[in-house]
């Protein structure tokens, strides 16, 4: 079970924040419109990492998709992750805490706090998550988007923040959404989900 966390928890490392234009800049804050938009369903598309270890890891996804469930009382996000993996499906529900004001986004793992920031590009179909920008042998991206197969625009535009960052295309790994093996298990927790909806009625007044 420590590898399957491990490799799905690789997609999700720590994330940087950028305009599309230019490399990340890291100071843009998480606004209230920036949670609207991320919220969802995305599909984890591909990622880049120069660590062999990394780009072993990530090459082991053979599709990813998640949602990302806001919550702006408490700055969180709760994932639900569907990852495909060996042949078979992968499913971590975890939350992960925002730091609005400094643009980031952290969760703790093995006794730490991995902080990251989120990169919007000027298409709110896609984002990018990234990590270790300071370390070059270390640093990666991930991009999703909310379609499984990429315009390609997109793709030029991830391609473009990948060699911005000091990466090679050739570093790219990218997912396959024809091998997903999750569609059953999210058929059946969307089905339970909303018998728990229907069993608590509707809110007080209506709503």
């Amino acid at each position: 079970m420590a590898l399957p966390w491990a490799l799905a928890f690789l997609s999700l490392l720590p994330l940087l924040n950028a305009q599309s234009s230019s490399c990340v800049n890291f100071t843009v804050p998480i606004t209230n419109a920036v949670v609207d938009q991320i919220s969802g369903k995305w599909f984890y598309i591909a990622s880049a990492y120069r660590n062999p270890v990394y780009k072993l890891f990530s090459s082991a996804f053979q599709s990813s998709f998640l949602y990302l469930d806001t919550n702006r009382t408490d700055d969180t996000v709760l994932i639900r992750q569907y990852s495909t993996i060996l042949d078979q499906c992968v499913y971590l529900s975890y939350h992960l805490k925002m730091q609005k004001e400094y643009g980031t986004l952290s969760r703790p793992f093995m006794g730490t706090e991995l902080f990251g920031y989120l990169i919007l590009t000027q298409d709110p179909g896609i984002f990018i998550l990234a990590f270790s920008p300071e370390d070059k042998q270390n640093m990666g991206l991930t991009l999703y988007a909310d379609k499984p197969v990429l315009t390609l625009e997109q793709k030029r535009e991830f391609q473009e923040q990948v060699i911005c960052m000091g990466l090679e295309e050739s570093d790219i790994v990218y997912v396959d959404e024809k091998q997903d093996q999750c569609g059953p298990l999210e058929k059946e927790h969307n089905e339970e989900m909303k018998k728990e909806k229907d069993a608590k009625g509707p809110k007080e007044g209506g709503k």
